[in-house]
């Protein structure tokens, strides 16, 4: 059983950056693999980033590639997605989620989802 709560959203100009946290209740976060998912309006939930146990292994959705950056500090059960360069299309509801089995870029293979927290990027 695992709770992850997101913070670190907000409202930001087109070229800004926000640093999403996500914190992890339990013993054992870094068994887990773990991602970001966003869902803007109307669409569906879409990958973003994924992250290994060790925070050696990273991997990113395409249209994030070079402007995010997705970190872990098992020492304090949190996890990072470092966004610079936004854009109004990175417009969404971010969720962290957390994966026991392995690398996955699939929302229905997490184990553990946080409840979300808005990024709205203007102009």
């Amino acid at each position: 059983q695992v709770q992850l709560v997101e913070s670190g959203g907000g409202l930001v100009q087109a070229g800004g950056s926000l640093r999403l946290s996500c914190a992890a209740s339990g013993r054992t976060f870094s068994s887990y693999y773990m991602g970001w998912f966003r869902q803007a309006p109307g669409k569906e939930r879409d990958f973003v980033a994924v992250i290994s146990r060790s925070g050696a292994i990273t991997a990113y959705a395409d249209s994030v590639k070079g402007r995010f950056t997705i970190s872990r500090d098992n020492a304090k059960n949190t996890v990072y997605l470092q966004m610079n360069s936004l854009k109004p299309e990175d417009t969404a509801v971010y969720y962290c989620a957390a994966d026991s089995e392995g690398y996955s870029r699939r929302g229905t293979d997490m184990d553990y989802w946080g409840k979300g927290t808005l990024v709205t990027v203007s102009s």
